[in-house]
């Protein structure tokens, strides 16, 4: 068993950042690849971002590429997702997902374990 927590959502103002953390405990993190996903109000959950066991290897969206980094911290078994840049469009629930460790994908019924959530709302 996994449990992720995720922090750090709020509110902030567009072109603004915000740095989320996903702390785990349970299992064994270093072995596990790592994903942010995000959900807005009326929309399906999307990727966001991914990242090896390893730390060097990452997977972006399109959509954040260029304005999101994604980070892990295996000692701390955290995750991070610092976001820059921020748009309304980015407005959404964001979660945290681990996945065993062959995973490399995208979609969301690939990852075992997912934290609860947290609010990320960018106003214009």
């Amino acid at each position: 068993q996994v449990q992720l927590v995720e922090s750090g959502g709020g509110l902030v103002q567009a072109g603004g950042s915000l740095r989320l953390a996903c702390a785990a405990s349970g299992g064994t993190f270093s072995t596990y690849v790592m994903g942010w996903f995000r959900q807005a109000p009326g929309k399906e959950r999307e990727f966001a971002a991914m990242i090896g066991w390893s730390g060097t290897v990452t997977n972006y969206a399109g959509s954040v590429k260029g304005r999101f980094s994604i980070t892990r911290d295996n000692a701390k078994n955290t995750v991070y997702l610092q976001m820059n840049s921020l748009k309304p469009e980015d407005t959404a629930v964001y979660y945290c997902a681990a996945g065993r460790p062959m995973t490399w994908s995208t979609r969301i019924n690939d990852y075992d374990y997912w934290g609860q959530g947290t609010q990320v709302t960018v106003s214009s």
